[in-house]
């Protein structure tokens, strides 16, 4: 019998979408793992790592995990405590590396949505909407992706645009009117991590988590994610790493217990 490993699924999340993030970097984040993992990179190997919120917090270092964007920890040690007016204007200007969002449904261009499942007028479910989500996906250089994966998530097609990926396709961002280069970069699940096609902008598997095969990646998503030749193989969460994490959110309340 295997025995069960000693970290949870939302711990290897947060440590697989930290190891993303390079120092001396700007990132424009946003509640919950993200956070965490931006705090984790900032703990470990990018000591220089610029964390931007909506709010107006600009350069923290949060001593322990912040309920929300605006939460007053979101200013502790920051080098500026500004405006959402400001931090949005850094974005336009393209002063932001890195936008590091959630989702509740991403189609195979990056596309999410945050609205609503259903039909939008008489919807299965009212989410909380965009937030700023949209302008971090639309205006910085790079955008990374953190959810939960299975068929209800990753869909053939959202059932609400709240935030564009590659919208159709090729050219299609910029065609639109969005800054040209910007986009999904990573999407960090449960089941591995996955970028996009350079060429045609659909998402592929970069590597897998331990344990994962590729037919779990298959059958928990809506649509053909490609597989390239070669598919990585994520490390599990440190130990430092894991006692890091637990500094970070104490309670368990993004990460559980």
């Amino acid at each position: 019998m295997s025995q069960a490993p000693s970290y949870t699924a939302m711990e290897l999340m947060a440590c697989v979408a930290a190891r993303l993030l390079p120092d001396k970097r700007s990132f424009f984040v946003g509640t919950g793992l993200p956070i965490i993992a931006a705090m984790l990179a900032q703990r470990t190997h990018a000591p220089g790592l610029l964390i931007v919120f909506e709010a107006g917090g600009v350069g923290p270092r949060i001593p322990v995990l912040p309920i929300s964007v605006g939460d007053s920890r979101t200013f502790h040690q920051a080098v500026s405590a500004s405006s959402m007016h400001d931090v949005m204007s850094f974005s336009q200007s393209g002063y932001l590396d890195y936008g590091f969002i959630g989702a509740a449904q991403i189609d195979r261009f990056g596309n999410i949505n945050t609205t609503a499942i259903g039909d939008y007028q008489h919807p299965t479910a009212r989410l909380p909407g965009s937030g700023g989500a949209n302008d971090v996906a639309s205006l910085s250089h790079h955008t990374i992706i953190i959810m939960r994966q299975d068929t209800r998530k990753f869909v053939e097609q959202v059932d609400f645009l709240t935030t564009p990926g590659y919208l159709s396709g090729p050219g299609a961002r910029e065609a639109a009117g969005l800054p040209a280069g910007g986009g999904p970069y990573r999407v960090v699940t449960q089941l591995g991590l996955y970028g996009f096609d350079e060429s045609s902008k659909r998402m592929q598997l970069l590597s897998l988590h331990p344990g994962v095969t590729l037919e779990q990646v298959q059958e928990n998503s809506g649509f053909e994610i490609e597989v390239p030749a070669e598919v990585g193989q994520n490390p599990p969460p440190s130990t430092e790493e894991q006692r890091i994490l637990k500094e970070i959110d104490p309670q368990g309340l993004v990460l559980g217990r």
